[in-house]
């Protein structure tokens, strides 16, 4: 069995409306909430997107939002430079994991993932490398779910869409992975997976 894990809101934890309500407190309070404000701050199919693609640099990227939100770009920046201090491993998804690797099956990520934060995660946590290998979509200027993006994983991989087990937190992003062929489930949370691995013939977990 080859497992492949989605990052944010998976491995580490993504809670967008709670970083911002704790960065710009005035800014949710004027908004009259945090979800929609977070919303419109990481913006789906925007520049946000285009971070994640490996297309826009930091500083293109503050300068967009505050354009797009009319906000300073001290505020934007705050937002933007605090997002790696959010992303924390989840202690029982990591223990998962162990025991995908300690079971001696293929642990792999795929994960729309900026440059700069990629750099930081690869940088502070030992724990990744008991993947076998991975793909950010900034290294490869593609995002999920994008169908290309899951064949050049596959690929790079070298195993074949039926012998992958994906998870991930997003429906479309599931929705491509069965799509093309693999197993995949969307994420709830780390007991959950490990019983659908189960079933799917992990035992030895």
């Amino acid at each position: 069995m080859n497992v492949v894990f989605d990052f944010g809101g998976v491995v580490f934890r993504w809670r967008p409306a709670v970083l911002l309500a704790r960065e710009l407190p005035a800014r949710v309070a004027a908004a009259g909430g945090a979800a929609a404000l977070a919303a419109a701050f990481f913006q789906d199919g925007g520049d946000w997107n285009e971070f994640d693609r490996g297309a826009l640099d930091t500083g293109a990227l503050v300068e967009r939002i505050a354009r797009r939100l009319d906000w300073s770009a001290g505020e934007v920046r705050r937002v933007v430079d605090a997002v790696p201090a959010e992303l924390q491993p989840v202690p029982e998804t990591i223990a998962l994991l162990r025991r995908v690797k300690d079971a001696g099956h293929g642990l792999y990520y795929l994960s729309n993932m900026p440059a700069p934060y990629a750099e930081y995660l690869v940088r502070e946590h030992a724990f990744l490398d008991w993947f076998d290998d991975g793909v950010f979509s900034s290294q490869v200027l593609m995002i999920k779910p994008d169908a290309a993006l899951f064949r050049h994983a596959l690929q790079r991989f070298r195993i074949a869409p039926a012998e992958a087990v994906f998870f991930d937190d997003h429906a479309p992003n599931v929705e491509t992975a069965r799509a093309l062929g693999m197993q995949a489930a969307l994420w709830s949370d780390a007991a959950a997976a490990e019983a659908a691995l189960r079933k799917l013939g992990g035992a030895a977990l």
